[in-house]
């Protein structure tokens, strides 16, 4: 199914939001875009909905699967633009987002839907998963000179760090902190401020009068906390190449970047056990 744009995709009287979870992917160019839509597929998202240019290819029978969208992901808001408009039309959803190149881990992923997931989460009380976003690399920056590699990825595993989230006030606000780590924290003079923190709200559930900010935060405080009132909350990882694909791509970085491997650095397994030993995601009370 497709649609010429967000308008066209948001406009009444047309029947194609299917029940959650729902995947976003917001294609800001070509890169892995296919790898990204069949890790999503075989998640078990009840719909995949990709947002995408349309000098941005798919392959054919990938079409088939998913839900196509015209759009323009690298437009000034498009990011609170598509996730706003979609909570807009499909309150009650779940739905989750990702850009192209980044693929979703959380625990037990490998034998449980990401349904079964959603599920658990909505036992608990919970409208929201945070996740974080680890940052994956080319091990060898000659062989592949746009950092992205699937067979030879790479992550930290170490380096990782949380500070308070301060109100207005100066107060911690309560069950939120900023995490940093990975190469935003390592090149953090090629990275804006605003830009260096991993946390992200990546599975949520849409309601009347939410509202996600260019920082990945929505207006509801309780869907940017890390865990329940009562206990930990479960946590999921998004393995991405964004930010690898982004220092290498931009003038004001690449040449000063001549490798991403450091002593921290380790061979990515695509295997949730891996995640779940380094602390980047945790079950919480889910066994």
């Amino acid at each position: 199914m497709h649609f010429d744009s967000l308008q066209d995709f948001a406009s009444p009287g047309k029947d194609h939001i299917l029940k959650g979870p729902i995947a976003l992917i917001l294609a800001e160019d070509e890169i892995e875009i296919d790898s990204t839509i069949r890790h999503h597929l075989d998640a078990g998202f009840a719909q995949v909905i990709v947002f995408a240019a349309p000098q941005i290819s798919i392959a054919p029978g990938l079409l088939s699967r998913i839900t196509h969208v015209t759009c323009d992901m690298t437009a000034d808001h498009a990011l609170e633009q598509v996730i706003n408009t979609l909570i807009d039309i499909a309150p009650g959803t779940w739905f989750y987002y990702c850009y192209n190149a980044e693929y979703l881990f959380y625990p037990f992923c490998e034998h449980r839907s990401v349904g079964e997931m959603v599920a658990f989460c909505i036992e608990e009380r919970r409208d929201s998963i945070l996740s974080y976003v680890i940052d994956l690399y080319a091990g060898d920056l000659n062989q592949h000179p746009t950092a992205v590699s699937i067979d030879e990825a790479h992550l930290d595993r170490s380096g990782y760090y949380a500070l308070a989230r301060m109100d207005q006030h100066n107060h911690p606000k309560e069950r939120q902190l900023d995490f940093f780590g990975g190469l935003r924290w390592r090149f953090e003079e090629h990275i804006p401020i605003p830009r260096r923190r991993i946390d992200r709200v990546s599975l949520f559930r849409a309601k009347p009068g939410l509202r996600i900010a260019s920082d990945h935060t929505f207006n509801d405080a309780e869907y940017n906390t890390f865990a329940c009132p009562w206990h930990n909350s479960l946590t999921a990882s998004i393995c991405s190449f964004r930010t690898a694909k982004a220092l290498k791509r931009n003038p004001g970085s690449t040449f000063d970047i001549e490798t991403f491997h450091w002593h921290n650095s380790s061979p990515f397994d695509w295997h949730s056990q891996q995640l779940l030993d380094l602390g980047l995601m945790e079950p919480g009370q889910w066994f």
